[in-house]
């Protein structure tokens, strides 16, 4: 039996049917602007989350570094919460790349308030104070298990940031799991902010890529910068074209990843080693194990069992349910723990 990978929903492989639209996809030169797959997919992004321009980043890392970079100057001061992917998980990118600060801001599972935007944004007057100048929000938001954002606090935000003249980013890496489970649409969610990344290797299921958002002028810079960071990729059409194919066969059956994953989450409430369970809301699954058994312990034993899972802390693991688990391999989870390891 071949192994179930729960460790993320970067693990999938292309399905059939996406591998002949990599192989037919019609390709150009990107960086000379002629790839027309690159182009179509980077139309169609903007167009569905209302912004006016696109550019096809090979990573989400990477477009959330750029909007980072054109968003702000040397010794700004971005604000996010402690758990965010472009703080935790993007190598010191803020720091390294772009010459910023971070602040930090108190948050429920990864969402914050706008009140505490508010209390978080420095003097502008006061020169021994970095500047703030950008507010990075995360949806569905990964250390908070998923969890989704209200849009109404979202739009809260976006005053604040107005009031005090900030740029907002959304890091929206698994964006299409929230919206799934919001009901609101990617014109919606992208409408309170000035650039959107979306990540195509998550919950979409393509091998490679993110699509990094805003207006045209931000994308024109995006795209210099882009070039900087060693992104500008020449015949990507192939790869643009599993995120069209996503976008057009991909998006509906994410609501099977979030069934799956409360499922998951009802088989390990059961195990008498979990102490807690983070609440489901799409498609991660973070417990956190009791002193009866360590995560170095528990990860092996998972895997004599043909499962894999990954810490998430001291006593924390994480599961990520995705196109290439299916209700069979949680079948096979059920049994595998069933009765437990004690």
């Amino acid at each position: 039996m071949s192994f179930i990978d729960l460790r993320s929903d970067t693990v999938t492989h292309p399905t059939p049917a996406m591998r002949a639209a990599m192989l037919t996809a019609e390709v150009g030169d990107d960086v000379f602007g002629e790839d027309p797959t690159v182009h179509a997919l980077e139309t169609r992004m903007a167009q569905l989350f209302g912004h006016e321009a696109g550019l096809f980043c090979p990573s989400g890392t990477m477009a959330n570094q750029i909007a980072i970079n054109v968003h702000t100057r040397p010794g700004d001061e971005v604000i996010c919460e402690e758990g965010a992917h472009i703080y935790r998980y993007e190598g010191g990118g803020t720091m390294a790349n772009s010459g910023c600060s971070v602040k930090f801001v108190p948050a429920d599972r990864g969402r914050f308030t706008a009140e505490e935007v508010e209390a978080a944004v420095n003097d502008p007057e006061a020169t021994y104070l970095a500047r703030t100048r950008l507010v990075n929000i995360e949806n569905s938001n990964n250390r908070g298990g998923g969890s989704v954002w209200d849009i109404d606090e979202v739009k809260r935000i976006r005053t604040v940031c107005d009031r005090h003249g900030l740029k907002l980013h959304l890091d929206g890496a698994r964006i299409f799991n929230a919206m799934a489970v919001d009901g609101n649409s990617a014109a919606q969610w992208g409408a309170p902010f000035d650039s959107v990344s979306i990540c195509l290797s998550k919950g979409l299921g393509a091998p490679v890529g993110s699509v990094l958002v805003g207006g045209s002028t931000f994308i024109d810079q995006a795209r210099r910068v882009r070039k900087r960071f060693g992104g500008g990729m020449r015949q990507a059409g192939i790869l643009a074209a599993a995120g069209l194919y996503a976008l057009d066969h991909h998006l509906d059956r994410l609501a099977d990843d979030h069934r799956r994953a409360k499922q998951l989450a009802a088989i390990l409430e059961r195990c008498p080693f979990v102490e807690q369970l983070m609440p489901v809301e799409t498609n991660i699954v973070i417990v956190t194990l009791d002193q009866r058994m360590t995560v170095p312990s528990f990860l092996p034993k998972l895997k004599e069992r043909n499962i894999l899972a990954v810490q998430f802390g001291p006593q924390m693991v994480r599961f990520v349910t995705h196109l290439d688990v299916d209700d069979k391999a949680i079948a096979h989870v059920d049994e595998a723990l069933k009765h437990g390891y004690e």
